[in-house]
Order: structure tokens, then sequence, then C-alpha cells
């Protein structure tokens, strides 16, 4: 009786082993059939900025896939298919900050693109034009979308892609003094261009009131900034925007209004 016991034991362990292994043969089958399918379409997302802006678009992003596989994806097998080269190969994109790409279950291909976000817009004296996004990645312009963001102009060196990392470099003065305007709303509805003479010293124009601010050196940005908010805030709104053509913000302490 235990051995008859034990042997019906035996069997529904093998019976187990064997309806697993059936199973896995099902999976592999069925992924060996999808895998063998063509790539039945290309479906791209990008995700707009503020304001719905797209600094890149489906049919730019569709051109350079095509770039550079050489064929269309459609073309090929969803085997043949390499998912990290296409994202590695849109993620080499200035405008793209990440791209997300998988096959769904009819065989489309799906990419989902985040753009970088641009945050200054560089002139310098050398004729070079273009952003520097929040993670300071340089980018061109845009053909389809320019990006109301403060512009630094004047006497800055090239960009390089370690220049954050560097002790003294006038493009990162640059850099983190429009990051201190964008933190502050006022600020950000009060300047639209950070100029750096040939000298170095550094001039903030207005969108209104006192067209200039003498701003200096990078010393103390934080604090000129704040004495800028109070002379905004204080000084202009008892006398009126019309009395002064300047804001000197040079002496340490204080805020000279030039009329």
């Amino acid at each position: 009786m235990i051995i008859k016991e034990e042997y019906i034991g035996m069997l529904k362990r093998l019976g187990l082993i064997a309806g697993g292994i059936a199973v896995i043969m099902v999976i592999m089958t069925a992924v060996e059939w999808k895998g063998g399918n063509s790539v039945a379409d290309i479906v791209i997302e990008v995700e707009p900025l503020e304001e719905g802006a797209l600094l890149i678009t489906k049919e730019d992003i569709q051109k350079v896939i095509d770039r550079s596989f050489g064929i269309p994806l459609t073309a090929l097998s969803v085997r043949e298919l390499e998912i990290d080269r296409l994202e590695k190969v849109l993620e080499e994109e200035p405008f793209i900050l990440d791209a997300e790409a998988y096959v769904d279950a009819k065989n489309r291909v799906r990419i989902e693109v985040e753009q970088r976000t641009p945050i200054l817009r560089i002139i310098d004296n050398n004729g070079l034009n273009y952003y520097l996004d929040d993670q300071g990645v340089k980018m061109p312009l845009s053909p389809h979308f320019s990006a109301r963001v403060l512009v630094a102009t004047g006497n800055i060196p090239p960009h390089t892609p370690e220049f954050l990392e560097r002790k003294k470099n006038t493009l990162k003065d640059v850099y983190q003094l429009a990051d201190l305007i964008r933190e502050d709303e006022l600020l950000m509805a009060m300047i639209e261009q950070i100029h750096v003479s040939n000298r170095g010293e550094i001039t903030l124009v207005a969108k209104v009131g006192p067209a200039k601010v003498l701003f200096g050196q990078m010393t103390d940005a934080g604090e000129k900034l704040r004495r800028l908010k109070i002379f905004y805030q204080e000084v202009t709104s008892i006398e009126g925007w019309q009395k002064y053509r300047a804001v000197d913000l040079r002496y340490k302490g204080q805020v000279v209004g030039v009329k």
C-alpha cells in the first residue's frame, strides 16, 4: 500500500514537471514566432516642453532613425531589431534627453522621447549662437521653436563639456547667474539679457524700468540680486521707473540709482 502511494506521488510529480516543460515550450514557441514577425509600424511620442513646444518633431526623429539604420525599421523582423542601439542613437541627438523604445503586442515599435529643456541662449562675440539646457549641455537652435529664455551676449568663451567643473570660467559665471535669476519670479519678469564686456564686467539688461543694471563681477551674486529686488520693489514703486536710466550694484552693500 505504501509502495502504491509512493508510485502515485511520483507520477504526480512527473506530471507537474511535464506540464511545466509544456508551458515553457509554448512560451518559447510564441516568443520565437513573434521574433520572426516583421516590425509592423513605428509610433513616436515626443513629450512637449512648456506651452506645448517641440524642439524636435516626430518627423525629425524618423529621419534620424532612417539615417542611422540605413533601412526602414519596418523592413526588419522583431528579432533583428536592436532596441538598445535605437535608444542610444536617439539619445545622441542634442535635443533629446531620454528615449525609451519597446515592441508592443502588435509588433509596433513604440518610442517615447523626453526633450532637453533650454534655459539660456548664448550669443558670443565669435558669432556662436546656441542654447544651454538645465544640465549645462549645449544645444543648437531649433528650426521649429525659439525658446523664450534669458540671453547671454558678449565676451563669453566657447562651450566645453566640463565648463561647470572649472574653478574660473566666464561661461560658468553666466550660467550660474542665469540660474539665480530663473529661481526668482520677479527677476525673471524683469531681466532679459546678461552681457559680458571685454573686461569681464557683467551688465544686466532689463525688460522694463532702468534699462541697465551694472552688476560687475560674479562676486556676491546672490546678495547683489537681493539688493536689486529691493530696488525694484521699494524704490521704483515710490519714485517710478522713468527716474533712473541705470542701477549700479558694484559697490558692496549699496544700490546706486543712476539718473
